[in-house]
């Protein structure tokens, strides 16, 4: 990773998703999760603040050791046991069925192989255990999905990896979620290229 992934995209990614409608997507998600809980892309630790006094321990995995150097003031500041792993979302060094939930929030977008990341989730997942997600992606509208296309190549580049148009609810059926809840909406005041939201709960079978 270079300067650019490492330094100022962390910051950048911090500013940007500290804003009041990212902020109040992550308290409404999160206000449900529970028990020992993993995060798949902790980033800088935004979601920490919005976790309820029913989780007993997070913990978290991101590969960008500059993410987690942003995230340490977070850490600090939370009364809630919180052990942070720089490591791959493809490959989990955790036991099967060892969390109560799993939370990805703005993740799925730029793990390379998504598929496998959530074949990790579903496998560290107790059975009955929830998956709470709120991702961008693949949009509803064939000309928003057309110039979502087009401009995923430079995206990729400028966004540190991250794509416009996966499908994130055939991500999560095809890796063996059972949807709890699911909803799709344009996120108010931004393009509508990266506003496509996918949101809601998940179990494992």
């Amino acid at each position: 990773m270079g300067l650019y992934s490492q330094i100022i995209f962390p910051r950048i990614i911090d500013w940007r998703m500290s804003a009041e409608d990212m902020t109040k997507i992550r308290r409404e998600l999160l206000a449900g999760v529970s028990g020992r809980v993993f995060e798949l892309g902790f980033g800088t630790g935004l979601n920490l603040p919005h976790y309820s006094t029913e989780v007993t321990s997070l913990v978290t995995a991101d590969p960008n050791p500059g993410m987690m150097k942003s995230a340490q003031q977070r850490i600090a500041a939370s009364p809630i046991e919180v052990d942070c792993r720089v490591l791959s979302a493809e490959a989990l060094p955790f036991e099967d069925a060892s969390f109560d939930a799993v939370v990805c929030t703005w993740t799925l977008c730029s793990i390379p192989d998504a598929e496998r990341a959530l074949a990790q989730c579903h496998r560290v997942l107790r059975p009955g255990g929830r998956f709470y997600f709120v991702e961008h992606g693949l949009a509803d509208d064939p000309k928003v999905q057309r110039f979502q296309a087009r401009l995923n190549p430079l995206w990729r580049i400028l966004a540190d990896g991250c794509n416009l148009n996966r499908n994130i609810r055939e991500l999560i059926q095809d890796s063996h979620f059972r949807f709890e809840t699911l909803e799709n909406y344009y996120l108010s005041g931004s393009s509508k290229f990266s506003a496509y939201m996918y949101q809601g709960v998940a179990v494992k079978g």
